[in-house]
């Protein structure tokens, strides 16, 4: 019994492992190859310290930081939907340029919504 749970928990970390492996390098090839991931990256090594001595409150600076972290994650996403689109074909279509418009929309609402949650903390 014990050395199947142990299997299981070599396997569990095994995976984290993994995935995490994965994750850096998707992080490591976006910081790369996007000029706006690189944008981002930017703001948040300025934003999110800057977040702890703008906020007065935990709840002012959780606001504050995931505001940005939504910005970065909206923008990874876009990225991948970009790729996947460009994979796909070259060709000029529909539902291609619908998909890589509605990404940008993501980024554009994320981008939004941090402005508005940082112009209200620190009026």
């Amino acid at each position: 019994m014990y050395s199947k749970r142990g299997d299981r928990v070599k396997k569990i970390i095994s995976h984290l492992g993994r995935a995490f492996k994965n994750s850096f390098n998707g992080f490591k090839v976006a910081a790369a190859t996007e000029l706006a991931v690189k944008l981002e990256l930017a703001i948040c090594i300025i934003f999110i310290p800057l977040a702890f001595w703008v906020g007065h409150t935990a709840v002012e600076r959780i606001l504050l930081i995931s505001s940005i972290l939504l910005l970065i994650i909206t923008e990874l996403l876009n990225t991948a939907i970009e790729a996947v689109v460009d994979r796909i074909g070259t060709e000029q279509h529909e539902l291609s340029g619908r998909a890589k418009d509605l990404g940008s929309a993501a980024v554009f609402v994320a981008c939004v919504y941090a402005a508005v949650v940082w112009l209200m903390v620190l009026i």
